[in-house]
């Protein structure tokens, strides 16, 4: 267990099983090779950061391309397992899924990697009352057996084990289409237009109706739109991490593509659960990241310090201002938190209430692009599998 003042463990900022995962893909899979048009029309507005975005914030609604899903999704990946290892009570689970609804959240985030299988189950039952009215993701990509779930070395985006894949997925999220499906992570050895190529026949079927990729090369971005319009991307992205800023959210203005942040709480720290004197247990792979190691950790939580006292101006909670922050740099971004507490799910729900005025939201800007963050995001082994891109098409 991490020791922060006894405050709350809990991870509200989400990416837990996703992160779990990645680092077991690391281990297994280290000797996997790393080698190497619709929608523009309704992103092109937005063409500077904030604009428009008082109108988006209050509908509480926006667009991924032309995927119109709430201001703020759920990121259903820690359902299964928390970061100290313990598994969550599934009943109650299923009731802060279905709470999420009432509160607006219709855009569900999980892949057949978390589990692996289990938070596609969990998902799949809360949502049948209300399967209709909600958008519902998953992700395929990793080396997994699709009838036993059992994890095997590295990756694999080869069309009949896309395919395969997302036969499981249907049935573990009972449902008879997947909203959004994405290519979780570039794999070295299949080219994108392949890949693509198995999604158009998924989509010809009825099974997918709009697709994406995530953390992927931005060449390979441009050739999978190039061969089947792309509706979004989905990085890690977050005041803790700005990374995206730099090319794939350009990118994705460019070419018209929709992006969904995970981590947008920055794995907790964001909501200020995590303080100087934080260390992490064996296992819980932020202990891995440096920047939370503790020379860059004090340093980092200047970053802490300014959400806390945009919180106060607000009136809000600190990762409720991390979350708007987000949604205020374009009309087109979506933040997926993820908890397991029925409290912080509300709490992220009603992130999408706050507004800045345009004064507000250039301080708060220039405040976040003021503070440097010191170290890594991730471990080297698990920053391999991102920004990678696909081999040419033969």
């Amino acid at each position: 267990m991490t020791k922060s003042n006894n405050k709350s463990r809990e991870i509200q900022g989400g990416a837990v099983a996703r992160r779990d995962f990645l680092t077991k893909a690391v281990f297994a899979g280290a000797t996997v090779a790393l080698s190497s048009v619709s929608s523009a029309a309704s992103l092109q507005h937005a063409s500077s950061p904030g604009a428009g975005d008082a109108t988006s914030q209050a509908k509480g609604r926006r667009k991924l391309g032309t995927l119109e899903v709430s201001s703020i999704g759920f990121g259903v990946q820690n359902m299964s397992r928390k970061y100290e290892t313990t598994v969550p009570y599934r009943p109650e689970m299923i009731k802060i899924v279905r709470a999420a609804y009432d509160h607006g959240v219709t855009f569900f985030d999980t892949a057949e990697a978390y589990g692996p299988f289990e938070c596609e189950r969990i998902l799949g039952e809360s949502i049948t009352p209300f399967r209709d009215k909600v958008v519902i993701t998953s992700k395929f990509g990793w080396n997994i057996d699709p009838e036993t779930g059992q994890f095997r070395m590295g990756l694999n985006s080869r069309p009949e084990h896309i395919k395969q894949a997302v036969e499981g997925m249907l049935k573990r999220l009972r449902t008879d289409r997947i909203d959004l499906l994405y290519q979780h992570r570039v794999d070295p050895q299949v080219p994108i237009e392949d890949v693509a190529g198995a999604v158009k026949d998924l989509m010809s079927q009825g099974k997918v109706l709009h697709w994406g990729l995530s953390e992927m090369g931005p060449k390979t971005l441009r050739r999978a739109n190039a061969t089947l319009p792309v509706t979004a991307v989905q990085n890690e992205y977050s005041m803790l991490w700005r990374g995206p800023e730099e090319v794939v959210i350009p990118l994705c203005q460019e070419l018209g593509i929709g992006f969904v942040c995970w981590s947008p709480l920055g794995v907790q720290f964001l909501t200020g659960a995590i303080d100087a004197n934080t260390r992490f247990a064996a296992g819980d792979i932020r202990g891995e990241e440096t920047r939370f190691a503790p020379d860059n950790l004090s340093k980092n939580l200047s970053l802490v310090k300014l959400v806390k006292e945009w919180a106060n101006r607000k009136n809000a909670a600190p990762g409720q201002i991390a979350l708007a922050w987000l949604i205020a740099q374009k009309p087109w971004i979506v933040p997926i938190p993820g908890t397991t507490e029925m409290a912080h799910m509300v709490q992220n729900a009603g992130a999408s209430s706050i507004v800045f005025t345009p004064e507000e939201f250039k301080e708060l800007n220039a405040a976040v692009a003021d503070i440097h963050v010191q170290g890594q995001r991730l471990p080297d082994g698990v920053l391999a599998f991102s920004g990678v891109e696909a081999p040419p098409k033969s």
